[in-house]
């Protein structure tokens, strides 16, 4: 199966995701001009990623902002990574926010309640550039 990567521009994250390694990330700010088309390619490839998941399947999400049609997106992903879990897969979901950005701490909360999936909280300053 091959990699879906998607460029990073001003009003869509950078998408990567590794059918070999399980690493899938999500990266940047996620406002679409055309939210059906940029989330359809996503939302299918891992519809065809979960017949054939690597051992390991580790979801990443950074996204310094993002609307609420790209909230239900992800949101999507994440119930289809949750039947994946609760099929006996291994799964995980690492979730990114700055230091100063307690909103986005709390949205991924509420993701991680909604689904059982284990969820790890990452903190980064503004000036961290590693996790930039």
């Amino acid at each position: 199966m091959e990699s879906l990567n998607i460029e990073y521009t001003p009003h869509t994250p950078s998408v990567n995701f590794d059918a070999s390694t399980g690493v899938m990330e999500i990266k940047g700010r996620c406002i679409p001009n055309n939210p059906d088309e940029f989330w359809s390619d996503i939302l299918l490839w891992f519809d065809a990623y979960i017949q054939n998941p690597a051992k390991e399947t580790k979801f990443i999400i950074n996204l310094e902002y993002f609307n609420i049609t790209s909230s239900k997106r992800i949101l999507f992903l994440l119930y289809k990574l949750n039947d994946l879990f609760q099929k006996g897969h291994e799964a995980k979901v690492e979730w990114f926010y700055r230091d100063n950005e307690a909103d986005m701490f709390e949205v991924g909360q509420d993701y991680a309640y909604m689904v059982k999936v284990p969820f790890k909280f990452n903190s980064f300053d503004e000036l961290d550039l590693a996790v930039i």
